[in-house]
């Protein structure tokens, strides 16, 4: 990209997700993601902003937030009316299926709360390194799992960092 371009200071606040029951999602995200509900309400759509739904239908947002109160929050969007047909969940990755990196406070009890709520666990908890950007090797504990819609997270615990 061309120098005469100034950088933008954009910030990713949220990635909002399209949802089948957003009160089961919302228990998923808290019991085994940590999350806490930010904002919650119910709305009928414009037309306008969002591409999906048409305008009048009505819908249901709910914020959920990590441990900081501005960044990395995941919006749950429901249709209450007309409900929006799902497709089948598919479990996999690939073009137009996002995938959420979280580092993780305790991969093995985010493990262990998974499989209570019968979450579908693409790899268990398991160790591997990698480089990281300050030349590092950085030591990991990492969990990959799906959310109840099958939406994909890679969750890693920092062990340790060394030298080589």
């Amino acid at each position: 990209m061309s120098e005469e371009f100034e950088r933008m200071h954009n910030i990713v606040k949220r990635t909002t997700l399209i949802v089948r029951d957003i009160q089961r999602s919302r228990r998923w995200y808290e019991y085994v993601m940590g999350m806490s509900v930010y904002y919650d309400s119910e709305f009928v759509l414009s037309g306008v902003g969002l591409a999906a739904g048409k305008a009048g239908d009505k819908t249901h947002l709910m914020i959920l937030k990590c441990d900081d109160p501005e960044i990395g929050m995941i919006g749950l969007l429901q249709w209450v009316d007309p409900v929006m047909p799902a497709p089948p969940i598919e479990y996999k990755v690939g073009y137009g299926n996002p995938t959420f990196v979280v580092s993780s406070g305790d991969a093995v009890e985010t493990h262990r709360r998974a499989i209570e709520m019968e979450t579908k666990v693409h790899a268990e908890p398991h160790d591997w390194s990698t480089r990281g950007a300050n030349g590092k090797m950085k030591h990991f504990v990492g969990l990959s799992l799906f959310d109840p819609d099958g939406y994909f997270f890679e969750l890693n615990q920092l062990v340790k960092e060394t030298d080589d």
